[in-house]
C-alpha cells in the first residue's frame, strides 16, 4: 500500500497545487475586473469635470455680460435722470420768464384728461377690455370738453 499511498498523496497534492493555481487564477480575474471598474471610474469623473469646467466657463463669460449689462443699464438711468433733472429745470425757467406759460401751468386739467388720471391699475388684457366697455361713452371732438 506504500505504493498506493504515494500515489494518494500525489494527486492530493496534484490537486491542492491545481487549486492553488485556480485561486491565484481567480484573484487576477477579479484584480483585472477592479482595474477595468477604476479606469472606467475615473474616466467617467474626468468626463464630469471637463463638462462641469465648460458649464464654469460659461457661467464666468454669463455673469461678466450681465455685469456689463447691468453697467451700461446704471449709466443709462443716470443720463435718464440728469435729462429729466434738466427739463424740470427748463421748465420752471420757462414758468418764471413766462406769465402766459405761468397761468396755463396753474389751470386745473380738464375733465376729460383728469378721468385719465384715474384710471385704475390694470393688470391683463381682459381688465383693460372690461375699464373700457364701462367707462362710458367718448364724446364727439366738435362738443367742448368740461372744465
Amino acid at each position: 500500500m506504500t505504493t498506493l499511498r504515494q500515489l494518494g498523496y500525489g494527486l492530493a497534492l496534484f490537486a491542492a497545487l491545481g487549486l492553488l493555481a485556480w485561486g491565484q487564477y481567480q484573484q487576477g480575474q477579479a484584480v483585472d475586473a477592479r482595474e477595468t471598474l477604476a479606469a472606467e471610474r475615473q474616466l467617467q469623473a474626468e468626463q464630469r469635470i471637463e463638462r462641469q469646467a465648460t458649464t464654469i466657463t460659461a457661467m464666468a463669460a454669463t455673469l461678466e455680460a450681465e455685469r456689463t449689462a447691468q453697467t451700461a443699464l446704471r449709466t443709462t438711468q443716470n443720463q435718464l435722470r440728469q435729462g429729466i433733472s434738466q427739463r424740470e429745470q427748463q421748465i420752471e425757467a420757462l414758468k418764471r420768464e413766462n406769465s402766459d406759460l405761468r397761468a396755463w401751468a396753474t389751470q386745473p386739467l380738464p375733465s376729460a384728461a383728469q378721468r385719465l388720471r384715474k384710471r385704475p391699475a390694470i393688470s391683463g388684457a381682459n381688465a383693460y377690455r372690461d375699464w373700457l366697455s364701462g367707462s362710458g361713452a367718448v364724446q364727439p371732438a366738435t362738443q367742448q370738453p368740461e372744465r
